[in-house]
């Protein structure tokens, strides 16, 4: 077994022991029934009290064989609607990122990643924007972008 594959098995049990409230994350399950390990469906709850409460947004996680040396590549939804998001869905978050341009180290765990991209949702990095017209919008019509926030919150309601 490779390292990246035995260090997500051990994040993998970790998770199931002790995972934070209403997130969910598991290891892609190909056709054939096998899993992929290197490949995580995830879903991030919107915290309460913001415009992204309500919401159970779709994150795709993918790890590189050189993980945990390497963070994660971290995906919403193309098209996703926020200042850190680029068009293709890609998280713009500086633990993901490697070192030296973000803060990624390889004691970074699997929750710790979610966590802090729902921090994100709420707490754009307006240093960092990766999406002009979100950004624009944060900065300039913070009450469009709140009414465009809970509209995507909408799209992404709680699973069943």
């Amino acid at each position: 077994m490779s390292l990246a594959a035995a260090r997500l098995a051990q994040e993998r049990k970790a998770w199931r022991k002790d995972k934070p409230f209403g997130f969910i994350a598991k290891p892609e399950q190909q056709p054939d029934g096998a899993v992929n390990i290197k490949k995580w469906k995830c879903y991030i709850p919107g915290k309460a009290g913001t415009p992204w409460e309500g919401g159970l947004y779709p994150l795709e996680l993918r790890f590189a064989d050189s993980y945990p040396d390497t963070p994660p590549e971290c995906y919403f939804p193309a098209g996703f609607f926020h200042p850190n998001v680029y068009g293709t869905g890609k998280v713009c978050l500086s633990i993901v990122n490697p070192q030296p341009i973000g803060s990624w180290k390889p004691s970074i765990t699997l929750a710790q990643i979610l966590v802090g991209i729902q921090e994100l949702l709420d707490t754009p990095n307006i240093q960092s924007p990766a999406q002009m017209p979100a950004y624009q919008c944060y900065r300039t019509k913070r009450a469009e972008y709140t009414q465009l926030v809970r509209k995507q919150a909408a799209q992404y309601p709680p699973l069943d």
